[in-house]
């Protein structure tokens, strides 16, 4: 088996707390050398974590042919001309989210690796845990009848480190809709297998989000098949549990502590027959995106969340976003959905 060598784009606090483990954990994964616009950033981030070499100048490595894959996690609106760079230069791309700041934008990203053959791959995180997975298995299983509603919880506080950008920059992509919310896209489109048709939502600001920007939001998505989804989201919360709920016709589930980076969680089913709590063999949520990134490669197999998952969860965020902006009710457009 031929190891598969990475160039890190971005030395942002996820590639240093999470993917940096998650491409080393795989048995082909080898990371090459870390690219960001700070000499200085890249090669502190390179001495760190031993990567063998660091570099402010993308294209020179693109043009490495050492180099197969790229993980993009620089903020948002450098992913555009990134991911075709990296396209163009006949290298594979897991791109974080949100995959743009605009829909045209991630339709190019998707269409100029679908030209190049290259595997494009949108790291939600979230749909590789062990417990959406469960509740995805329970809800297409018909486990609690027809699916009626759900539930998000994912208000948190974020971490002083992790502010900057996100509370401060619209240009960059920051507030609430575009860090939170759009994952709460991913995974109920995932648990439910479903799309969204139309967005409703309101804000708050103030607290955290500076230049207007959102740090609270609460939002309603309708899906094809009917089920109406609730989120709640927020930078702002500090002592509140994350969760999901699922109802149906006979029963709901129950998720707590689900919305995170970790490996934590637990998940029951109430019917009529009485409640059961399962058994969830958790795992690295990263772990298990970059694994099936590397079969994506190797095998020809969808990555865990595709480029058009990436598009689909972002033109529902930001239909929030219009829908808080106006007060009325957005269609979510459909383009490269199912």
């Amino acid at each position: 088996m031929s190891n598969i060598r990475w160039a890190l784009i971005g030395a942002s606090t996820i590639a240093d707390e999470w993917m940096v483990n998650a491409i080393r954990s795989q048995p082909d994964g080898v990371i090459e050398t870390i690219v960001s616009g700070s000499a200085e950033r890249a090669r502190e981030f390179a001495q760190k974590h031993g990567i063998p070499s660091f570099s402010t100048d993308l294209a020179a490595v693109l043009a490495d042919p050492a180099i197969d894959a790229v993980y993009i996690s620089s903020t948002n609106e450098k992913h555009l001309t990134q991911v075709l760079a990296a396209a163009n230069a006949h290298k594979h791309v897991l791109c974080e989210k949100p995959l743009a700041l605009a829909p045209d934008d991630a339709g190019q990203m998707i269409e100029a690796c679908a030209a190049q053959r290259v595997v494009l791959g949108t790291n939600h995180h979230l749909r590789c845990a062990a417990s959406h997975r469960k509740i995805r298995e329970l809800v297409t299983g018909g486990a609690l009848g027809t699916p009626l509603y759900a539930r998000v919880f994912h208000a948190v506080s974020l971490p002083p480190h992790l502010r900057g950008w996100r509370v401060e920059s619209p240009d960059a992509g920051g507030g609430v809709i575009l860090d939170i919310s759009v994952h709460d896209v991913d995974t109920l489109r995932f648990i439910l297998d479903d799309e969204p048709v139309e967005a409703s939502a309101m804000t708050s600001s103030g607290t955290l989000g500076g230049a207007g920007l959102a740090d609270g939001v609460m939002g309603i998505i309708r899906f094809r098949k009917g089920v109406l989804a609730q989120i709640h989201d927020a930078f702002t919360v500090p002592y509140a549990s994350t969760g999901l709920e699922v109802h149906g016709t006979t029963g709901s589930l129950f998720a707590r502590d689900v919305m995170t980076q970790r490996a934590v969680g637990e998940v029951s089913l109430r019917t009529a027959s009485g409640t059961e709590t399962f058994d969830i063999a958790h795992g690295d949520l990263y772990v298990t995106s970059v694994a099936e990134f590397h079969r994506a490669i190797n095998d020809g197999q969808a990555p865990a969340a595709t480029g058009a998952d990436g598009y689909r969860s972002l033109v529902t965020a930001l239909a929030l976003t219009k829908s808080a902006e106006t007060g009325e009710h957005v269609r979510v457009a459909s383009q490269f959905g199912r």
